[in-house]
């Protein structure tokens, strides 16, 4: 299988099936159309023999994706269309199918890897981060909430710092990934060609120990002196106050950053990854999620955030309401709403867990099970 449309370049090397996203301008944003694509080359090197492993890249020096394509979302939902609605449900099929997929799938999430980019790699067994990695759920600054199984994974971050990320939209480097289980090996990104190279010719797990190292120090587990107890709060309210009281300049500015996002996305957020651990499988918060970013399409803030990030790019947000306190139970509870024979039906099934490779560099103590 090769060729195919530009935006998502196939190909097969050796015993290795290579998907590179080619929207280098775009940062490699997600299209549709990508999306689609990227299903097809699974669907097919999945009964392909020689296909033994599988590789996913991104075009130019800047990142593996950026995200789903919000200018479009920004376009369909002013027109009140069902593009987005159709993209999401795509999207998150792909993200459960990377998940479950029976050979290894290989993310080489170097520079930026936000948002759908997320989505595409951060389900895979092998994820392997660089000293260039900025990895992030940017979502509540743009009146939305993390999808892709953002929740999923953020749920299970140690002393809840996925909590953090999530309503702050932190972007992370390599070490704090590894740590927050959104990662499992380092590679120094001067070496990922050779990486790729030799996977053409041998297994993955003969490959990475000769390949993986010791990230660069991170910044969060400094943090886990406070985060534990800030983010075990009820509200958005109570998690503020504790970390403006809690002392460390970092919990402060985590504060004041959180303060900046949709109140209503942060409080959907907060809801959303607390439902998680009771929900099971990745398939299960796909679909709380589909749910929740189907209701934020016909909320004000998700074209506002939208239009003042990218759009009109003034960086100031009008949010509707424009404080937590303003927030209802109700405005929370709608993005929960079920849909009828509009949910996402996604059959759980096994899959395999990140490959472990002794000293890779993985995050100590990144956990499994979801606390929110």
């Amino acid at each position: 299988m090769t060729g195919g449309e530009d935006t998502v370049l196939t190909r097969v090397e050796g015993r290795c099936g290579i998907i590179t996203l080619n929207r280098p301008r775009a940062l490699n944003a997600l299209t549709h159309a990508m999306v689609r694509r990227i299903a097809a080359a699974l669907d097919f090197w999945e009964h392909d023999p020689a296909v033994r492993t599988v590789v996913i890249t991104g075009a130019g020096e800047r990142g593996l994706c950026a995200g789903g394509d919000i200018r479009a979302i920004h376009e369909d939902a002013r027109a009140g269309g069902t593009a987005s609605a159709a993209f999401w449900r795509d999207e998150y099929r792909l993200n459960a199918r990377i998940a479950r997929y029976p050979k290894p799938y290989v993310a080489l999430m170097d520079g930026i890897v936000m948002g759908g980019g997320v989505g595409v790699s951060a389900h895979g067994d092998v994820r392997i981060v660089t000293e260039r990695s900025r990895v992030a759920m940017p979502e509540t600054a743009i009146g939305f909430v993390p999808d892709v199984g953002g929740t999923y994974l953020l749920a299970r971050a140690p002393d809840r710092l996925g909590v953090q990320l999530a309503l702050t939209g932190q972007a992370v480097g390599a070490a704090d990934a590894l740590l927050c289980g959104l990662a499992d090996h380092f590679v120094p990104s001067g070496r990922l060609p050779d990486l790729v190279a030799a996977l053409t010719g041998a297994e993955v797990s003969e490959v990475l120990p000769g390949f993986a190292g010791e990230a660069p120090a991170g910044e969060l587990d400094a943090c886990r002196e406070w985060s534990g107890h800030c983010y075990a709060a009820d509200t958005v309210e109570e998690i503020v106050r504790r970390l403006l009281g809690s002392g460390a300049p970092a919990a402060k500015e985590a504060a004041e950053v959180i303060l900046t996002r949709s109140p209503t996305a942060l409080k959907v957020t907060l809801a959303a990854l607390r439902r998680v651990p009771g929900l099971g499988p990745l398939e299960a918060v796909l679909a709380q999620e589909y749910g929740v970013s189907c209701a934020a399409l016909s909320a004000p803030d998700l074209l506002e955030g939208i239009r003042a990030q990218v759009i009109d790019k003034d960086r100031s947000p009008r949010w509707t309401p424009p404080s937590l306190d303003q927030v209802t139970d109700a405005d929370v509870a709608r993005h929960f709403a079920p849909l009828g024979d509009q949910e996402l039906v996604l059959a759980p099934g096994p899959g395999p867990g990140p490959t472990s490779v002794p000293g890779s560099g993985s995050g100590s103590g990144s956990g499994r099970e979801a606390h929110g």
